[in-house]
């Protein structure tokens, strides 16, 4: 027996969204204008923050568009490949950052990682702007900025800090906006994206 679902018009991609920016919009103050200060109660939360908001979110929107596109078919736009592939390894990612500022673990080997998240940013960069999604193509830049001073942050650049900050706050407000527009558009039939 075959079964066909429908196909969806309704992709979690605002889910995802949501849990990036308000990640980011927690993080990145700290970084940008030391506040508040690192101490371990805030390592602490900032780590809850991490794996529950922006990784849970992420990670979750992921499975659900893997889910969709592989096993449903419900899900059929070529790109929500590459949007599947970031919403779960950023997804993970921020359940492994979370956990390490949780416990207070060495971030040094946020060197190797940050390396590793510049190239899917700049996949998700050559497909978004492939396909004329310029919103979701300048999210992929903001991504890749936020890796490479984290790269710089994590081998010990003093001035990396606070670029790591005001860039986090920046894609962060931005992803909020994506998160308004896609629910709009979904909602209630406006063109806040295009």
């Amino acid at each position: 027996m075959d079964i066909t679902f429908s196909p969806s018009v309704f992709p979690p991609i605002a889910l995802g969204f949501f849990g990036l920016g308000t990640g980011y919009l927690i993080w990145g103050p700290g970084e940008l204008a030391g506040w508040p200060r690192r101490s371990e109660g805030v390592d602490r939360a900032l780590g809850v923050w991490g794996i529950w908001m922006a990784g849970f979110c992420q990670f979750l929107a992921g499975v659900i568009l893997f889910v969709g596109l592989s096993w449903f078919r419900v899900f059929r736009e070529p790109a929500f490949y590459m949007t599947a592939l970031a919403f779960t390894v950023y997804g993970v990612h921020w359940f492994a950052i979370g956990w390490n500022r949780y416990r207070g673990n060495d971030p040094r080997l946020g060197a190797g990682m940050s390396v590793a998240f510049m190239l899917v940013s700049a996949i998700g960069m050559t497909v978004f702007f492939k396909i004329g999604d310029w919103p979701v193509g300048l999210v992929f830049v903001g991504l890749f900025a936020v890796y490479f001073f984290e790269f710089f942050v994590s081998v010990g650049v003093p001035f990396a800090q606070r670029a790591l900050g005001l860039v986090r706050t920046a894609t962060g407000m931005w992803l909020m906006y994506l998160t308004y527009a896609v629910v709009v558009d979904f909602a209630l039939g406006y063109h806040w994206r295009t």
